[in-house]
């Protein structure tokens, strides 16, 4: 099956995106707006590709080689990590911040997303330190430090308008998940649920951990529910407790992610917003 390119980023002219463009020899190109544009016609090797894809990292541009004649109508859902995918933040660190251990927790944290510990386990070690913070820090997290990724807010008009559900599906915390739902029109979410006691956390989660196993079952049985295969839904993650969900997908993105995780991906943003998936699927 042929391949095109697309070749996007926030600071990348089309001057800049036909320079990369001239390395595959396309037999057309298409501009997809100022900062994006369609390479078709390419026979694309292994090659090629790590040659592109480095010339363009370089440049601050996201190439991605994806089939053809994919486009957006294929898919039937989206399913999206939370923490540094969908928000900028990663959750537990700022609660840990309440307490005076960022610092510990983000250690911890990132390990986990880079795949070098047990994700259940680094949990339960980042939530016991939590023992004792009021709830309402929780709030305060939300209110004060949680915004939206680069193109979320685009990327989910799009996503709607065509048609396609969404799920939001975290190893973070319902306190959260149940906010964004509200918020932003989610049509399914799926968090870990902090234990609480007297108006403070037990440094305890109620229930079975959401972990990579559990994220990729929630997918499976979101599209079971829907009667799609998931191979119809595209699922963005960053870390490598992201994996497996990502690895049944029919599209996988990897966002601002871990090396480990934009290896396996089928597209990598690094410098577009997330709304760059619906440049891809044009």
């Amino acid at each position: 099956m042929s391949k095109k390119l697309i070749l996007q980023g926030p600071h990348g002219g089309q001057a800049v995106l036909a320079g990369l463009a001239a390395m595959a020899s396309p037999r057309s190109t298409t501009a997809i707006d100022a900062h994006a544009l369609r390479c078709d016609g390419i026979d694309v090797t292994k090659a090629l590709q790590k040659t592109i894809e480095a010339a363009a990292e370089a440049a601050g541009v996201d190439a991605s080689f994806v089939d053809a004649d994919l486009t957006l109508a294929d898919f039937k859902l989206v399913a999206m990590d939370m923490d540094s995918t969908l928000i900028t933040i990663e959750c537990i660190d700022e609660i840990a911040d309440m307490q005076g251990l960022k610092p510990q927790v983000s250690n911890i944290t990132e390990a986990a997303m880079r795949g070098e510990l047990d994700f259940a386990e680094s949990l339960k070690r980042r939530v016991a330190l939590l023992e004792g913070l009021p709830v309402a820090a929780l709030a305060r997290v939300y209110e004060e430090r949680l915004q939206l990724s680069m193109g979320a807010q685009a990327m989910l008009d799009g996503v709607k308008a065509a048609g396609l559900k969404t799920l939001l599906v975290s190893g973070g915390f319902s306190f959260f998940t149940e906010r964004l739902q509200a918020r932003l029109g989610l049509d399914y979410v799926h968090a870990n649920l902090l234990e609480e006691q007297d108006g403070k956390l037990t440094g305890r989660v109620v229930g079975g951990i959401v972990d990579a196993e559990e994220k990729m079952r929630t997918v499976q049985r979101v599209c079971a529910e829907l009667g799609i295969e998931p191979k119809q839904a595209i699922v963005m993650g960053d870390g490598a407790n992201d994996l497996k969900m990502m690895g049944i997908a029919g599209l996988s993105v990897a966002f601002r992610a871990k090396p480990v995780v934009r290896a396996q991906a089928n597209v990598a943003l690094n410098f577009t917003g997330l709304d760059g998936v619906l440049a891809v699927l044009s």
